[in-house]
Order: structure tokens, then C-alpha cells, then sequence
């Protein structure tokens, strides 16, 4: 950087995005975040941990500024003494006023790497269950506050650390960029080409790993239950890869419905594909949020899910819930909307264009979070 460069970094005000990675969802995640501070005054720093540089991550995160520190996940075990004098190193470069920080890593280096207040986003259960990360946390409660993706996430934080002011633990939903999300959309004839489904079928669609945590065994199992109340010709559609495989394979092969299981693989950009599905199915036996649930309602999707987690906030009041792993109410929701007429089917849609404004927009987001009333986001609107 030169001085000059150095300089404007001094006087423009800055907020620092600290992520692990951009795999999977991260990426998006890191675009939602910067999103919280357009037209705001600030500038928006996003530092990846590991990953190679990219210029479609650096697109792709929405952000003034990117930085790869290209780190392997071998390179940061363990204290990553290298990764905080990084860190140390960055934030005399710019006026930072804040950290967000993207899961237990960058949250620890964040922390240990600067004297900002920090922002600690959870995307999982469990991130304190173990007393090392309950003490750290805990060490430096002064400027840090912690935010769940979903109230489940939050509620499990919040039972992790109960020495703390539960309002310094909160909730900030994922969410879309709706319009964007819906331009991407493939219309149902294209993508049921490309995934190579009938035309005419009625299809339930499933995406995720295949693994044991989405129990895509209860969703096959539920599907035949429910095939001889099912419109003629049906199929289940698994978009997805993972170790599980072979095993889900064999259990459609069990069941008598190998031919009406089609495991579509790993599909590149996947949810520009959901058109292609009649209903979307998931049956996660934990979710700490669900964002393909909201991907397939952006979609005009019918959705059905495990009542359990985050995925229960994301579906409540605009789709089906069953208990966990129990296939006859899965098979009688699969059966409920199939019989749904158009009348029924527009009016799901209705419901559900509204709960994704109202909650996981970003517009949703932006009101939600600065109306959080933490100390370190009031010095931020002053």
C-alpha cells in the first residue's frame, strides 16, 4: 500500500469483515454483511482467511476492498500466531470503527489481533459448548457481542453463556437479495432439461449433503409412504453429493423405488435450477437456519420441513412442519400439497413473498440490525 493510499485509509471511516472462507454459502454471507453499510458512510473491508484469490469472490462480496490472506486450514490449527500479526498489521491501514467477524477463527484472531469492538456472527449449534471458547469469550465480553443466524443459533449461545446480558446475543437472519436471486431463476422447462426430469411429473425436490445431519433417509422413506397418494408418475429429486450415497441409493433400491429416486449429483449454482421442482422437501434433523428454504420459497416453492431448529423460523405460518424423522406426517404433508390447486398454490406464494420481505430481505436485515440497541452500533450512527 502506498502512503497516499495509507492516508485516504486514515481519513475514510471503515468496517473490517473477517471470514474463514468463501465456500459453500460464505461468500453470500460476506455479501449480506457488507450490504448492512451501503449508503452509510462507511467503507467495507472483507478479509478471507483461507482461499486463493479470486476475482469472482472479490465481485461476489460486494465490498470496497478484499483481501486474501491464503491461509490452508492446516496453516491456522492450533493459535495462529501468524494470522493475528496479520491482523495486527491491517488494522493500522485504515480508520477501522468495527469488526464482524465470521465464525469461532476469525472471531479469535479478530479479538486477539486488534483492539476493535467485534461483531461474532454464529452459523452453527454448539460453537460454545467447549469452556476453552466459553473462558475466551468471556475474557473479552467488554467489546464483543454475538449474533445467531436464527433464534435457534441464538438460543443455544445464549444457554452457552449464561454470565452474559442476553441482550448482547442476538438474532440477524440470512437473507436474499430477492430481485437478484429471482433474475437467476431458470424457468421450469430449461432447468427440468438440464437436470434431465420429465416434464409432466410431479416432483419433490430435496437439496443438501448427503449426510447423516439431512437425513435424506426419512425423505425417501416419507416419499414411498406417501407415492400411492401422489399424482401418477412422481419422483423425488436429491440435488446434492456426499457419503451417504451408495447407502440412500440402496435404500430406494429396498424400497421398491429406485426408478422414482433420481439423485441428481452435485449441480453447479443449484438454486438457479428450484423451478424444476413441484414442492421442496427438507428433513434436516437440525437446521441453524435453512437458507436453501429460503432460496426454494424465492423460487415459489411449497415447502415442507422437519419442525426443529431455524428451519421451523423459516417455514412457520407459510409451509408444512412435521416431527423429526417421522415418516407418516411426512408422507400426509407430501400428500397436502399435491392435492393444492392453483387458487391454493398463488396464495402460498403470497405468503411467502411477504414473510422473505419482511424477514430475510436485505432491506430486513439493514432495519434490523442497526435497530439493535448495542452500544458499539450507536457510536457507528453517530
Amino acid at each position: 500500500m502506498t502512503a497516499s493510499e495509507q492516508t485516504s485509509g486514515q481519513e475514510q471511516r471503515w468496517v473490517l469483515q473477517f471470514c474463514h472462507g468463501y465456500d459453500g454459502p460464505f461468500l453470500d454471507c460476506a455479501r449480506q454483511y457488507a450490504a448492512l453499510f451501503a449508503d452509510t458512510g462507511y467503507k467495507v473491508c472483507t478479509v478471507y482467511l483461507t482461499g486463493k484469490p479470486s476475482e469472482i469472490v472479490r465481485l461476489g462480496s460486494a465490498s470496497d476492498e478484499v483481501i486474501f490472506l491464503d491461509y490452508t486450514s492446516a496453516d491456522v490449527r492450533g493459535l495462529k500466531l501468524a494470522a493475528i500479526r496479520d491482523m495486527r498489521r491491517l488494522v493500522v491501514t485504515r480508520n477501522f470503527k468495527l469488526c464482524i467477524a465470521h465464525r469461532g477463527k476469525p472471531i479469535y484472531v479478530a479479538l486477539l489481533g486488534s483492539t476493535l469492538p467485534v461483531i461474532g456472527v454464529h452459523h452453527a449449534f454448539g460453537d460454545y459448548q467447549r469452556f476453552s471458547r466459553r473462558l475466551f469469550a468471556s475474557l473479552f465480553k467488554a467489546r464483543l457481542w454475538l449474533l445467531g443466524v436464527s433464534n435457534a443459533v441464538r438460543d443455544d449461545i445464549r444457554a452457552s453463556l449464561p454470565g452474559w446480558d442476553a441482550s448482547r446475543i442476538s438474532t440477524l437472519y440470512n437473507r436474499l437479495d430477492i430481485e437478484a436471486v429471482q433474475a437467476q431463476l431458470h424457468d421450469r422447462d430449461f432447468a427440468r432439461e438440464v437436470l434431465k426430469l420429465p416434464a409432466d411429473a410431479w416432483v419433490i425436490g430435496n437439496v443438501g449433503r448427503l449426510h447423516p445431519d439431512k437425513d435424506q433417509a426419512t425423505l425417501i422413506r416419507g416419499f414411498a409412504q406417501a407415492l400411492p397418494g401422489l399424482p401418477a408418475g412422481s419422483l423425488l429429486a436429491i440435488m446434492g453429493s456426499g457419503r451417504l450415497e451408495k447407502t440412500l441409493k440402496e435404500l430406494a433400491a429396498e424400497l421398491g423405488i429406485e426408478q422414482q429416486v433420481r439423485f441428481l449429483g452435485q449441480v453447479t449454482n443449484g438454486r438457479r435450477y428450484l423451478r424444476a421442482f413441484d414442492c421442496f422437501a427438507l428433513t434436516s434433523d437440525h437446521e441453524p437456519f435453512g437458507m436453501v428454504l429460503v432460496e426454494a420459497m424465492a423460487a415459489g416453492l411449497p415447502l415442507i420441513c422437519t419442525d426443529c431448529g431455524g428451519g421451523r423460523e423459516v417455514v412457520d405460518g407459510v409451509g408444512e412442519l412435521f416431527p423429526l424423522a417421522d415418516t407418516d406426517s411426512l408422507a400426509l404433508a407430501l400428500q397436502r400439497v399435491a392435492r393444492l390447486d392453483g387458487i391454493a398454490r398463488a396464495a402460498c406464494a403470497a405468503r411467502m413473498t411477504q414473510r422473505l420481505q419482511e424477514h430475510f430481505s436485505d432491506q430486513a436485515a439493514f432495519k434490523a440490525f442497526w435497530s439493535l440497541p448495542w452500544p458499539v452500533l450507536m457510536r457507528l450512527r453517530d
